[in-house]
């Protein structure tokens, strides 16, 4: 750590922009902004509605949306089946009669 470092406290990731006068890294940063290439929105992200990747996500999310429903109807079919069951185990139970009194010896 230099001298500069440690009077300010700063300790830059590339050490040779921390070197540079203010007006110079002004300059830089100017014409690394300049000669950037700006960032074009693809066509799922614009809207394009009749082009084949947004049809292919909306069929994706199609497709998740139908199996959370699988999975969900499932629960339910489970838990339904658990009723049924022991909806008949009680009717077993209450069909079958207890003697009263046995043999008395």
């Amino acid at each position: 750590m230099n001298r500069a470092q440690r009077r300010t406290g700063f300790s830059p990731s590339l050490p040779w922009v921390g070197g540079l006068k203010p007006a110079l890294r002004l300059a830089l940063f100017a014409l690394v902004a300049a000669l950037a290439q700006p960032a074009l929105a693809c066509a799922v992200c614009y809207g394009a509605p009749g082009d084949p990747m947004v049809k292919g996500m909306n069929n994706g999310i199609w497709v998740l949306l139908g199996l959370v429903a699988f999975v969900q109807l499932g629960f339910v079919a489970m838990f339904w089946s658990f009723w049924r069951r022991a909806r008949e185990q009680r009717r077993f139970r209450e069909s079958l009669r207890v003697i009263e009194g046995g043999s008395r010896r």
